[in-house]
């Protein structure tokens, strides 16, 4: 997650937005080059949502589904899930370099890269526009909202009857590991669930402004431009987060950044002793 999460800010802010405003005129902006760039911002977004529905699902598991538990979660499972998805939105959106036209001809050169003006009134395109936005976010919305009410159900159930086995339910506080472990997991799936939620919420209100109103947001006026790009930004910014919300939640995320950031300095006085002896 948190690599396509950086994925996303690399080819959406640097590659694009931060090159857009202070670079206009560099070879990034030939349209085939922009067209790849906006590709690969899609792939990267769209893997990033998945990969959150994915990580939730992998949680539900290893919470509320015991005998499933030891086949899924298991990093052979991973791997494969995380290669399959890759996989399957690098295809789904190939359509999107189609998608775009040069805005102005240079010296027989194709420059910048503009939606199709067919985009939005096209039949074909049309559908695909649904798909894309069914699938990224709604679809994920539901998919982690279920999850979440599965899991938390399971884990009030379960708490309950830890408590009467243990003898608790008189109000004694004593510490239960088991639902301690269960309680961080939970807090870590709504943290990044709900941030996931929330900043995706304005990009979602938009699209169903424009489908509802029949508005082509190539018309926008000042107020719906503003919307739109509060939209793309917040949804920029929720790849940001979770590899906040990890450093801040997983000790063992915490120790692997760490070790990786003292590695060079290891090496390198691992290299000077060696030479000195």
């Amino acid at each position: 997650m948190a690599a396509a999460d950086l994925l996303v800010i690399i080819t959406a802010d640097i590659l694009y937005q931060i090159s857009m405003y202070y670079f206009p005129a560099s070879f990034m902006f030939i349209t085939p080059v922009c067209r790849v760039i906006l590709v690969l911002t899609s792939t990267a977004t769209d893997c990033s949502v998945w990969f959150t529905v994915t990580f939730t699902f992998d949680r539900f598991v290893a919470i509320c589904c015991r005998k499933l538990k030891t086949k899924y979660c298991t990093k052979k499972t991973a791997a494969v899930v995380l290669a399959t998805t890759c996989i399957l939105f690098c295809l789904k959106n190939v359509p999107f370099y189609f998608a775009y036209e040069p805005g102005e001809i240079i010296n027989n050169v194709p420059w910048f890269c503009y939606r199709m003006s067919s985009y939005y009134t096209d039949p074909g395109w049309v559908a695909f526009n649904l798909f894309d936005k069914v699938l990224i976010p709604l679809f994920p919305f539901a998919l982690i909202l279920l999850l979440n009410a599965l899991t938390v159900r399971h884990i009030l159930v379960a708490s309950q009857v830890r408590k009467g086995l243990r003898g608790l339910s008189n109000g004694e506080d004593q510490s239960d590991p088991e639902m301690e472990s269960r309680r961080k997991s939970v807090i870590l799936v709504f943290t990044i669930s709900g941030s996931f939620i929330l900043l995706w919420l304005t990009y979602v209100i938009e699209f169903g402004y424009y489908s509802i109103t029949g508005t082509d947001p190539e018309d926008y006026n000042g107020s719906e431009y503003i919307l739109k790009q509060v939209g793309i930004m917040l949804v920029n910014l929720n790849c940001c987060t979770n590899t906040f919300i990890y450093g801040v939640t997983q000790s063992k995320f915490r120790e692997q950044f760490m070790s990786a950031v003292k590695y060079p300095v290891t090496s390198i006085t691992q290299l000077i002793n060696k030479q000195n002896n």
